[in-house]
């Protein structure tokens, strides 16, 4: 059964405040400690940032599974102030480039979302699903996008168009794809809902929750870990997440260059 709608309820304030500085330090703990590489298999993977951010804020994710041998694209739309004119319309040249890119590589391309990004990651994938080898969002409220969330303000505030977002359309972004899927969640996340990150149980889908800040999600160590993790799983061969194993997959893989520019 889904979730009570009661059971959302938005972060504190003093949760909210906290946010700026604990992605510094997320930020900082990814470029002072070492974050393990593991051994991807090249295939084509699209990052698509959060509501308000662009390329350079998830820069250090698109560097690091680049060290990680996966063929990385930027969305290339700039900065995300969300869908501009019917969802529907907006979304079609996203699935487009997402099926070409199958085409030129001749492989399956893997979808990463943060916060926002992750429901147009999830949508691409219903849209695509013959071109979508998984979907992976990264603090995304697809349970709970019509309230329980600070996003939803800032949405406002960057001229966004919230009229769309009916009882109907939320039904529909609750909807999983119909491909691998894996939620990355905080408990301690201060501008969305976690609970509204959960998806439910099924085949191939699986929630992780770290100990991370809502903005710090893309530059977070384990939150960069667990991505590249999913990402060099076997096309076909789809497991849940265990720690112990990725840790023993991350000592056999192979030393990689840590200055090799993403895409």
């Amino acid at each position: 059964m889904r979730p009570n709608s009661l059971a959302f309820q938005a972060p504190s304030l003093a949760l909210l405040a906290t946010e700026p500085l604990r992605a510094i330090l997320d930020f900082c703990s990814s470029r002072v400690g070492h974050v393990p590489t593991v051994a991807g298999d090249g295939h084509p993977v699209v990052v698509y940032p959060g509501l308000g951010a662009g390329s350079l804020t998830t820069s250090q994710l698109r560097g690091h599974l680049k060290q990680c041998a996966f063929t990385v694209h930027d969305w290339e739309l700039g900065v995300n102030t969300g869908p501009a004119g019917v969802f529907d319309d907006w979304l079609q040249p996203l699935a487009e480039r997402v099926r070409a890119l199958h085409a030129l590589h001749g492989r399956k391309v893997s979808l990463v979302g943060w916060s926002l990004g992750g429901v147009y990651a999830r949508e691409l994938a219903k849209c695509a699903p013959q071109s979508v080898r998984q979907v992976i969002t990264l603090a995304t409220p697809f349970g709970s996008l019509g309230g329980a969330n600070h996003a939803g303000t800032m949405f406002k505030l960057l001229g966004g168009d919230t009229s769309q977002l009916t009882r109907e359309m939320q039904e529909r972004l609750r909807g999983r794809p119909p491909v691998p899927t894996t939620s990355i969640y905080s408990r301690s996340d201060g501008v969305v809902c976690w609970r509204g990150c959960l998806e439910q149980r099924g085949t191939d889908v699986e929630n992780i929750a770290v100990e991370a800040s809502h903005l710090g999600m893309p530059t977070h160590p384990e939150v960069l870990r667990i991505i590249a993790d999913r990402l060099a799983q076997p096309e076909g061969g789809w497991r849940p997440y265990r720690r112990a194993r990725a840790a023993i997959k991350r000592a056999t893989a192979p030393s990689r260059s840590r200055k090799s520019p993403a895409r």
